[in-house]
């Protein structure tokens, strides 16, 4: 898990080949006028998720890994807390490859919490068990999912 300021993601354009063209969304797009839903950057390689979250407590997420996309978060209006507890702490779990996600039960909580602003992001990869959106007001934020290369 990475979190960072929006102003270092640059930094990070080495870690996966399709970074650079991520980054770049992330860098030159109004994320405030983007609509909700898929907006496609580069097909199934790259793409962005716009969505709302309503007020959730730490105990209401559930845990979440994905092994096929690393997750770019970054709130848009609103701070929002995210979760986190490494894979290999994590009891087997149910993967759904078309949504490319084990989702844990709730009785299967997160080890650490970050708090993140809208000028800052987190990124999850693989071996990250994160659990995002927790927030005491409404959000919208953008998950650009980029494939593991």
């Amino acid at each position: 898990m990475i979190l960072d300021t929006l102003d270092n993601l640059h930094k990070y354009a080495s870690l996966n080949p399709l970074f650079p063209k991520a980054i770049e969304f992330l860098t030159t797009t109004d994320l405030a006028s983007l609509p909700l839903g898929r907006n496609e950057i580069q097909g199934d390689e790259i793409f962005a998720n716009v969505m709302e979250a309503q007020p959730r407590t730490k105990e209401e997420i559930p845990v979440e890994v994905h092994r096929q996309y690393i997750d770019i978060q970054v709130p848009i209006s609103g701070d929002e807390v995210m979760g986190f507890i490494p894979l290999a702490e994590l009891p087997e779990g149910d993967y759904s490859e078309q949504n490319d996600v084990t989702l844990y039960p709730l009785t299967v909580k997160a080890r650490d919490f970050v708090y993140v602003k809208p000028s800052m992001f987190t990124m999850f990869f693989p071996q990250d068990g994160h659990a995002p959106a927790v927030t005491s007001v409404p959000l919208k934020k953008i998950i650009v999912k980029i494939a593991v290369k």
